[in-house]
């Protein structure tokens, strides 16, 4: 008898073989609706936010680490090995690593480890849009063997520690193969259904390490409390399952739970005519997609701390018109965006809209978001006509107001913003001890470019809908910011765009940033239009000579004072660092997709870009946010982050749609 064999697109296919180094790398499974399962290869937690069961109590956010390992022990006759790796104060790792030869992830992840002459597969996937876990476990060997399992639960939301304490409510109660536990009274209460028997013995675990919360300057050890220990017979041929719940257990059997997940995954496979690479990424692109508590969709901006932004939400929604299964997705996130949206504005936060601030931004991000979707399903769409026009002319008819507050249109027709301590403006949006690091008050290049392309898509839109007075308004709006555009924002000292101006005109009021960011190219890739042929390719020669890196673009330029390349210490320290010179990887995606369309770079050579970055993430088969400015350009922030797996995908089905000579190499092939 043989392990199990992938059946599905390999995501992740690491030989581990016990090297510890190559077990440190992180892997993410969610369950589309804001819950998920995360940790290292060798299941070592090297964050606090890390666990097996993570479960969302508010879809997609309210986080709660619940079941944060299962210590696993195998008793092969007379000899023990144990599985787990963790770390300690002051000693070496665990050694359950070692015996690790393989972790797949085809969809969901397997670990395979080497006893002796005899193989234990493990598999665990989260059930769809529920708090709950399967573990499935086979054994292949000669003779039937024990395996005990060890629940440690955190019972925290996933920013804090556990630490033990006396309150922890001792009581368990058991039923013929299920179990109850409810340690803290705030929560629901834990399930789990095994296929051996449990033996109560309520302990704590003490002093877990967490290497990357040290290194993020924050408190890295914790206590974790055990309820005891599931005893199972694993017999050669027959699986073994473990499913643990926090509130009401699913009913059906654990393998039909099981497949029912591998089934959703396979769906967001776009299938074999397409690259593998942009498979990986399609599939990875759709882990960050939640279904809410009132049926809405949202997009987590990333795992394992990041919530429901609208800009990231947003940027999103053309890497999902990309693909015929997935335009509905595209719909849907569209739809929540929608509803947010007060006063023609759309807020910062989606989930929490009634709590945020407007922003300007993403609702600038909108028309670029509408833009792509009616491409892909035509302005006679029944969505298109009801709710994303009248959508769209609200938030025009608030953005080329002549007065604020927030926002407004100048006379000679850019974009302009206010300053405020309180709210973030742009995409930049850091604050260290409490005032934002990156000022970009006044008409910011990137939302010119947006205001431009947006009124133009609109007035596109409403002619073809027959709406001629807002077309013919949209038509004069986008051409006034354009010529505005065109006159002031080029920086000949530079050979590169402002990055931000006044407003003012030409007077002795006015004032320009000729800081060089990465904003340029964001603008260029919207709005070509707004820039002549040599401006183009200066702008992508800047970006190549002073920006780019192997893991993402820098936000600021090395020869600028304020450069801070790396991103690391305490909070204030990282967010003075944030948009100040650190590489933002989304802006690979953004760079790739416009230098293939202005012909600026092989595309051979962008393709190999793209793939060396999401084979060198954090997490398996997704882009992470940021990483150091600076060789070895260490990555940092959120491990999985949605904007910059999205940008991926489109860079990657604009190179594989012009990369018709190099077909056998995009499949894998020489």
């Amino acid at each position: 008898m043989k392990p199990v064999a992938a059946t599905a697109l390999s995501r992740a296919a690491v030989e581990t073989d016990g090297d510890f180094d190559r077990c440190e790398r992180e892997w993410l499974h969610t369950n589309g609706a804001g819950a998920y399962s995360m940790s290292t290869l060798a299941l070592m937690h090297t964050r606090r936010e890390h666990g097996l069961l993570v479960a969302s109590l508010d879809p997609p956010n309210k986080r709660v680490v619940v079941l944060s390992h299962a210590e696993t022990t195998l008793t092969v006759g007379n000899k023990r090995h144990r599985l787990s790796t963790h770390r300690f104060p002051g000693v070496a790792p665990t050694p359950g690593y070692r015996s690790l030869v393989r972790f797949d992830q085809d969809p969901i992840p397997r670990w395979t480890y080497r006893l002796g002459k005899h193989i234990l597969q493990r598999q665990l996937c989260l059930v769809r849009r529920k708090n709950a876990l399967v573990v499935r476990y086979d054994w292949f060997g000669k003779n039937a063997v024990q395996l005990s399992l060890t629940p440690l639960l955190s019972m925290r939301p996933t920013g804090e520690l556990m630490h033990e304490h006396g309150a922890m409510v001792q009581r368990v109660t058991l039923r013929t193969g299920a179990v109850e536990v409810q340690p803290v009274r705030d929560l629901p209460p834990v399930h789990f259904t095994h296929d051996g028997i449990f033996m109560g013995s309520p302990d704590w675990w003490r002093r877990f390490e967490y290497t990357e919360d040290r290194a993020q300057d924050r408190a890295f050890e914790e206590d974790l409390w055990t309820p005891g220990t599931f005893e199972l017979r694993l017999e050669p041929g027959k699986p073994c399952f473990l499913v643990t719940a926090l509130g009401e257990m699913p009913r059906a059997q654990p393998a039909a739970l099981m497949q029912e997940t591998i089934d959703a995954l396979a769906k967001a496979d776009p299938g074999p005519e397409y690259a593998p690479l942009v498979r990986i990424a399609c599939v990875g692109a759709q882990e960050y997609v939640a279904t809410g508590s009132r049926n809405e969709t949202f997009l987590v901006a990333g795992y394992p701390d990041l919530g429901a932004s609208t800009r990231d939400h947003l940027l999103a929604v053309p890497a999902f018109c990309l693909f015929e299964q997935s335009a509905n997705i595209a719909w849907q996130l569209l739809a929540t965006c929608c509803r947010r949206q007060r006063a023609g504005l759309l807020p910062l936060n989606l989930k929490h809209a009634d709590r945020t601030h407007p922003s300007p931004d993403a609702t600038l991000w909108l028309f670029e978001a509408a833009r792509a979707f009616v491409e892909r399903e035509g302005a006679e769409h029944v969505f298109v006509q009801e709710v994303l026009m009248p959508a769209l002319v609200r938030a025009y008819l608030r953005l080329r107001r002549p007065s604020g507050p927030w926002v407004w249109t100048s006379p000679e027709g850019l974009l302009t913003t206010v300053s405020a301590d309180s709210f973030p403006l742009s995409w930049m949006d850091a604050y260290s001890a409490g005032k934002p690091v990156t000022v970009r008050a006044g008409v910011a290049v990137e939302h010119q470019a947006l205001w431009v392309r947006g009124t133009a898509f609109l007035s596109e839109l409403s002619g073809t809908l027959g709406h001629d007075q807002v077309a013919r308004d949209a038509a004069d709006s986008s051409r006034a910011a354009r010529v505005s555009f065109q006159e002031r924002f080029w920086c000949n000292e530079t050979d590169y765009p402002f990055d931000c101006i006044s407003s003012v005109g030409d007077t002795a009021a006015a004032w320009a940033d000729a800081t060089i960011r990465p904003n340029a190219l964001i603008a260029l890739s919207v709005a070509p239009e707004c820039f002549e042929s040599w401006q183009s390719s200066a702008i992508l020669e800047r970006v190549e000579q002073l920006l780019l890196t192997p893991r993402g673009l820098r936000t600021l330029a090395p020869s600028d004072e304020r450069y801070q390349p790396v991103f690391e210490g305490g909070a204030d320290a990282r967010s003075a660092a944030l948009h100040q010179g650190t590489a933002w990887t989304h802006l690979l995606g953004t760079y790739a997709r416009t230098a293939a369309r202005e012909d600026a770079v092989d595309e051979s050579r962008l393709w190999d870009l793209l793939d060396a970055a999401l084979s060198d993430g954090q997490v398996l088969g997704h882009l992470g946010q940021i990483a150091d400015g600076e060789a070895p350009h260490r990555l940092r922030g959120c491990p999985a982050q949605a904007w910059s797996q999205t940008e991926l995908l489109r860079a990657l089905m604009r190179l594989e749609l012009s990369l018709e000579s190099g077909q056998t190499r995009l499949d894998g092939g020489p």
